[in-house]
């Protein structure tokens, strides 16, 4: 048990020790991508050779969560502690286990299979989300304490207030990372001068965007940082309890959490009384059907509680009537995955990274006609151009780019003449689409706009709830008359009614989902008129 902060600094400091004494580590990913793979089987008889050839004392082999190189899966690390130099290593097979034993034994990497890590993709990310992502193994909560892990917890349980905390997500700027953009220091403070029994905080883990993955590879890759920001999240608004809200269509995210989550109950860190401190925090997890619409936060209170996932309207908030009719704070996974830095490093230090408005990092989940498919977390301010032809490597089979979605089926498609634009919440908005959770989608000039809009349009079509008429009914018509246009048998007045219909659903639907649901459709008009115009029969 750690019962105070002192214990936890020593445990760090013996974990870390014996890693000192393995002084290799081969870290095989395990994440989604490349389970996909069947890396779990190759991280099994990598394990096994190792074990063979007598080679356990000097290298510790595990697994990871994803590192970001989705496009080399299955991508293997090579760590040597003895001057901190890591070679990476892509599509490795089963068919590569004998290689890594003789690499081992040689101390030569192999050269047909390494990763050049000089690239942009690795070195022009700056990483606070991500910083255990491809390090740590996520089913080892000392893996995860020998990184510092807890410490921001039993830190601010020892020398800090539960209001010293809320001041510094306060200075700190950070704003929600689902997509609303909201300041997370204000939301916060709203449930702590609520007074109630009792009071919750609830993880939005649900992340229904095509296109999107950044929440289930941080859930998969480093489980215990976000159940050390839902602890400090609680002492910072008096709440003592907390639900991890996750598609069941995540399954390892899902094990990781439940795994996470009952390692720390054993060592104390959840639970009654937590390091002495008077402070009591639990954590459980509740799986989710997949239904686009619980991503929107009534609904997913509602889901939570046992009814069906329909969105309510608002006021009354959160802060005062939320799950279980108690004052509830809810961030997504990517929020909650940056407290537990900010509170080692300060406020301060975090709103120095990114713009004025919008400081720290973001994490984009890169997918389309792009070399680099995965992860990739940036500076807030980054262009649009950079993140796609630097880090991402620009486009697969060397085609043009025609546009970028952002925002998923909330967000807009943005044309190659804007890609110098920085990326903010802002400034994405000026250009008719949003930041969202963080899914971004590269389109070729092989892309139908047209088509790419209804696509989007029917994904919100049959993940509407059905409560508000101006969605239920609004998005069905939108897709029939988008269907006219890539059918090329629409007119004239087809065109400006499908302008105004946008415009009503856009602004009297109950929730986000009808209200952002017309942003692809109005963004596409906007950009590549000539698209639709050329849907039109006898035009």
């Amino acid at each position: 048990m750690l019962d105070s902060l002192e214990d936890l600094k020593k445990l760090a400091l013996e974990k870390r020790d014996l890693k000192r004494n393995s002084h290799e580590e081969l870290r095989v990913c395990i994440g989604s991508s490349c389970a996909s793979l069947n890396s779990e089987e190759f991280l099994k008889n990598l394990k096994k050779e190792v074990s063979n050839n007598n080679l356990e004392k000097r290298c510790k082999v595990k697994g990871v969560g994803c590192n970001g190189l989705c496009s080399e899966a299955i991508m293997v690390s090579h760590y040597h502690k003895k001057g901190n130099r890591e070679s990476f290593y892509s599509k490795v097979s089963s068919l590569d286990t004998a290689k890594f034993i003789e690499t081992l034994n040689s101390n030569t990497p192999i050269e047909e299979k390494k990763c050049d890590i000089s690239q942009p993709f690795f070195t022009r990310q700056e990483k606070i989300v991500l910083e255990n992502a491809g390090v740590i193994d996520p089913d080892d909560i000392d893996d995860y304490i020998a990184y510092d892990g807890y410490l921001a917890l039993y830190t601010a349980l020892d020398e800090m207030t539960s209001q010293d905390v809320l001041n510094e997500i306060k200075t700190s700027g950070l704003r929600g990372r689902g997509g609303g953009g909201y300041p997370t220091g204000l939301k916060w403070e709203a449930v702590s001068k609520v007074e109630a029994e009792q009071k919750y905080i609830v993880c939005n883990g649900d992340e229904g965007d095509p296109g999107a993955f950044m929440d289930r590879a941080i859930m998969e890759a480093d489980p215990h940082k976000i159940i050390e920001g839902m602890a400090l999240a609680g002492y910072a608004c008096g709440a003592t309890k907390g639900y991890i809200y996750v598609r069941a269509e995540y399954p390892i995210a899902v094990q990781k959490l439940n795994k996470a989550i009952k390692q720390a109950r054993l060592k104390g860190i959840l639970g009654n009384q937590i390091a002495d401190s008077g402070f009591s925090f639990d954590v459980e997890v509740r799986l989710g059907g997949g239904a686009f619409v619980c991503g929107e936060a009534t609904a997913l209170i509602a889901s939570i509680e046992g009814n069906r996932g329909n969105p309510r309207q608002k006021p009354p908030h959160l802060s005062d009537y939320g799950l279980w009719k108690s004052p509830t704070v809810l961030n997504n996974v990517e929020t909650l995955a940056n407290i537990a830095p900010i509170i080692r490093n300060g406020g301060e230090w975090f709103k120095n990274i990114g713009t004025e408005n919008s400081s720290g990092t973001k994490v984009f989940a890169l997918s389309g006609h792009i070399k680099n498919t995965g992860l990739v977390e940036v500076p807030m301010g980054i262009t649009l151009r950079e993140l796609i032809f630097d880090i991402g490597g620009g486009l697969s089979n060397n085609t043009k780019l025609k546009a970028i979605q952002t925002g998923g089926p909330s967000g807009g498609c943005i044309p190659e003449e804007l890609l110098d634009i920085p990326v903010d919440y802002e400034s994405l908005k000026s250009i008719g689409s949003i930041m969202g959770s963080g899914g971004l989608i590269v389109m070729d000039e092989s892309s139908n706009m047209v088509e790419v809009a209804r696509f989007f349009m029917d994904f919100c079509q049959s993940e509407s709830c059905g409560k508000c008429v101006p969605c239920r009914v609004g998005t069905v018509e939108l897709t029939a008359l988008l269907d006219k246009f890539v059918k090329k048998e629409a007119s004239k007045s087809d065109f400006e009614l499908l302008k105004q219909l946008c415009e009503v659903v856009k602004n009297s639907s109950l929730c986000g989902l009808g209200q952002t649901a017309p942003n692809p459709v109005l963004s596409t008009i906007k950009y590549f008129e000539n698209e639709y115009l050329e849907g039109i029969k006898d035009a």
